[in-house]
């Protein structure tokens, strides 16, 4: 019989197992077409979590467990897959947090799905009928600005949970994508592994989910966490697309042209700031202009006359900026962000704005999404 396989990273979770496990095999006899299997891969948990474990594998002989040092939920993961498909050869492979926040009763629908073409189901929270009834204000807002900054930079508009956790693969389909290039060893690792997966042809399913909050324990997401999702972003977008890089050079040297001219016209020419700022401003954006016109989008045509796509630019530019200051706004007065991270979010919101208009707007129609396919759909 075919084997479905779920990885399982713990640390510090000796007070979640020992419930979870127990429902998970209860769901076997409700998945006839594979052999349930849980390998635990936990990090040397303090808690004696892998203990708690191996005392329930004589009860369930589907039930493994490795061990390993903390580095990171990414590392745990990719420790997991490669001695699943080694030492298992599985059919599936499935993705759940041991926190008791994905509920088990939706293996066999997850699991089910697979027999019509779906390589790749998501556990979604943002999809219709899926909830995050438990959520503060500032969690649903950090995870709604996440997956809207991933979907856009990362070329999958159509996915609405970039970041879940509760996922069912094809060993197939994860066999063919380059797990040791994924540098994320965090929570990072999920989005990388969503692109790394789609890069590969996946088809994608969302189905809803319920999240609540975790009752035992205490949740592993820190500022590392967040520092280490903002540089995955941009490493997201330099291996989808040569032309967002271009973009962002052009705009860095528009930095440069600002502050040059700036710096020319108070201090080497009588001008006072009132009037020397604005000046700076519109001749960097006329700058990026030019170099976005001839460098940026230069293998693209575009139905716009030169005036229209100037005009297009300065609003783009200009909501770019609305963006850039509302993002920080909200994550600093409504979440309470620390300032400068909470500013760099907000660049690199702005920064995705203003691509994106450009890109669709100014110099025409955006290019088309990549090679997968996509469903949503609400199921109970």
């Amino acid at each position: 019989m075919k084997i479905a396989c779920i990885v399982l990273p713990t640390y510090n979770e000796s007070e979640n197992v020992g419930i979870l496990l127990p429902r998970i095999f209860e769901q076997a006899d409700r998945i006839p077409s594979h052999e349930l299997h849980v390998l635990v891969v936990d990090d040397n948990s303090p808690d004696g979590t892998a203990g708690v474990v191996r005392g329930l594998q004589a009860r369930y002989p589907h039930l493994h467990v490795i061990s390993g040092q903390k580095r990171g939920l990414g590392e745990a993961y990719k420790r997991g897959f490669a001695h699943a498909i080694k030492e298992l050869d599985p059919d599936l492979i499935l993705q759940m947090d041991a926190d008791l926040q994905h509920s088990p009763e939706l293996l066999p629908l997850m699991i089910g799905l697979q027999q019509y073409g779906f390589n790749f189901v998501i556990g979604s929270r943002f999809v219709l009928g899926g909830s995050t009834p438990n959520f503060s204000f500032k969690r649903r807002m950090m995870s709604l600005v996440g997956n809207w900054l991933l979907r856009n930079m990362g070329g999958l508009p159509a996915i609405k949970d970039c970041t879940s956790g509760f996922r069912c693969i094809k060993a197939e389909l994860l066999k063919r994508c380059d797990l040791a290039g994924l540098s994320t060893k965090g929570y990072s690792f999920q989005s990388s592994l969503l692109f790394e997966l789609a890069r590969n042809g996946a088809r994608i399913i969302e189905i809803p989910i319920t999240f609540p909050d975790r009752v035992r324990g205490e949740s592993k997401l820190g500022l590392a966490d967040q520092i280490e999702f903002l540089l995955n972003l941009v490493r997201i977008r330099f291996r989808n697309s040569s032309e967002f890089i271009r973009f962002l050079f052009v705009g860095a040297s528009g930095v440069v042209v600002n502050l040059g001219l700036y710096w020319v016209l108070t201090r080497l020419l009588p001008i006072g700031l009132e009037i020397a700022a604005p000046v700076a401003i519109e001749v960097s954006i006329v700058s990026n202009f030019i170099l976005n016109n001839v460098y940026t989008f230069r293998e693209r045509g575009s139905g716009n006359s030169l005036a229209r796509r100037f005009l297009y630019f300065h609003v783009a530019a200009g909501l770019a900026g609305v963006v850039n200051y509302s993002i920080f706004i909200l994550l600093v007065r409504g979440v309470g962000m620390y300032d400068i991270l909470a500013n760099c979010v907000g660049i690199v919101g702005g920064t995705v704005v203003n691509y994106l208009m450009n890109s669709r707007i100014t110099w025409g129609a955006g290019k088309k999404g990549g090679p997968f396919h996509s469903d949503n759909r609400s199921m109970r």
